[in-house]
C-alpha cells in the first residue's frame, strides 16, 4: 500500500494532472512515485498472469475566482486515458466553493509490464483542487 497527498491548493488545467507532493506511506517496489509528480507507476511484479491494484482518490474541488460556476470533473486515468467510470463530477453553485469528490477503481497490470496512473482534470476549465489524497493498494 502507498499513500500520496497534497494538502495545498493547486490550480489544475484542463487535461492536467493533480500533483501529489507528499508521501504519507511509502509503497513497495511495485508502486513507484516521485514527489511533486502527478504520475504513479504500477509494476506487474508477480508470478501470476497479472497484478491487481485498487486505486482510491479523494479531494475537494472548486471553480477558481474568475471562472464559470458549472459542472467540473476529475477522472482517474490509466496510461493517459481517463477511465470514465471513475469520473467525479461536482457542480458548485458559485466560484471559490468546494465540494468533496472521490472514486476508486481496480487496475490490472500484466506480468512484467508497467502502467501509469494519474488523476486528470476532465473539465472544460482550470479547477482548484485541495486536500488531494490517493491510496494505492496491491490486492493480488
Amino acid at each position: 500500500m502507498a499513500e500520496y497527498t497534497n494538502v495545498d491548493l493547486q490550480a489544475v488545467a484542463t487535461n492536467g494532472n493533480v500533483i501529489f507532493s507528499e508521501t504519507a506511506v511509502h509503497g513497495s517496489n511495485c508502486i513507484q512515485h516521485r514527489e511533486g509528480s502527478g504520475i504513479i507507476t504500477l509494476r506487474g511484479m508477480t508470478n501470476q498472469r497479472r497484478a491487481r491494484f485498487f486505486v482510491d482518490f479523494s479531494a475537494n474541488i472548486g471553480v477558481p475566482d474568475g471562472g464559470t460556476a458549472e459542472a467540473i470533473s476529475l477522472s482517474i486515468a490509466i496510461s493517459g486515458e481517463p477511465v470514465l467510470s471513475s469520473q467525479m463530477i461536482s457542480t458548485p453553485f458559485d466560484t471559490a466553493t468546494f465540494n468533496n469528490v472521490s472514486a476508486g477503481i481496480y487496475v490490472d497490470v500484466p506480468k512484467g509490464c508497467c502502467v501509469n496512473i494519474a488523476v486528470e482534470n476532465t473539465s472544460s476549465q482550470t479547477i482548484d483542487v485541495q486536500n488531494a489524497n490517493i491510496v494505492v493498494t496491491r490486492e493480488a
